[in-house]
């Protein structure tokens, strides 16, 4: 349940922040789990799904809304985009602060369809940070997740694009070119 670099015969990291941060993004989603939920539901099947846009950082959007049963409201940075060469496939990036704001966490939400074995890949800047295993699969998709920790979050401050590959099959990925524009601002603003 770990990104690990292709070919690694380890689920460590060795250095590898998205590596790192996947292999514990279970136990600290399900510290998060009415969050995340309310988010991976609630907010990642489109721009006009659920929760308020409270604020656009370039590409970014924090939408906050207030989860059933949770004392205050709660917001994540999002960005959905299209497959370059299929527009009916999309991906959905949510970068949030758990409730306790001891954590980081993104979570993608891939179209359904995706092969899990394969898992997710990560690319910033054209160079390969690695993969992460699917957690589940819900109606609107399956998720992958990370913590994150200060290297990653600096990485994808400082990288322009990242292209999240998914698989329909062994032999054929499908890249979701992503921008970074405003990531880094919008993560400074998120409550």
């Amino acid at each position: 349940m770990g990104f690990s670099k292709q070919g690694a015969t380890s689920t460590t990291s060795h250095g590898n922040p998205f590596a790192a941060g996947f292999g514990r993004g279970l136990a600290v989603s399900l510290a998060a789990a009415g969050l995340a939920l309310v988010l991976l539901l609630g907010l990642t099947a489109s721009a006009s799904a659920q929760g308020a846009v409270r604020s656009v950082h370039g590409d970014w959007q924090i939408r906050c809304d207030t989860p059933p049963g949770a004392q205050g409201e709660q917001c994540a940075l999002i960005q959905s985009v299209v497959a370059e060469d299929r527009s009916n496939a999309g991906l959905t990036v949510i970068v949030l602060k758990t409730a306790d704001q001891k954590s980081k966490l993104m979570r993608v939400v891939a179209p359904l369809g995706v092969l899990l074995p394969s898992g997710l890949g990560l690319k910033l800047d054209n160079v390969d940070v690695g993969k992460a295993g699917f957690v589940r699969c819900l109606p609107n998709g399956c998720v992958a997740e990370v913590v994150m920790d200060d290297k990653l979050l600096g990485q994808l401050r400082s990288a322009k694009t990242a292209t999240f590959i998914i698989f329909e099959t062994p032999e054929e990925g499908i890249g979701f070119p992503l921008s970074l524009n405003g990531l880094g601002e919008g993560y400074d603003k998120l409550p």
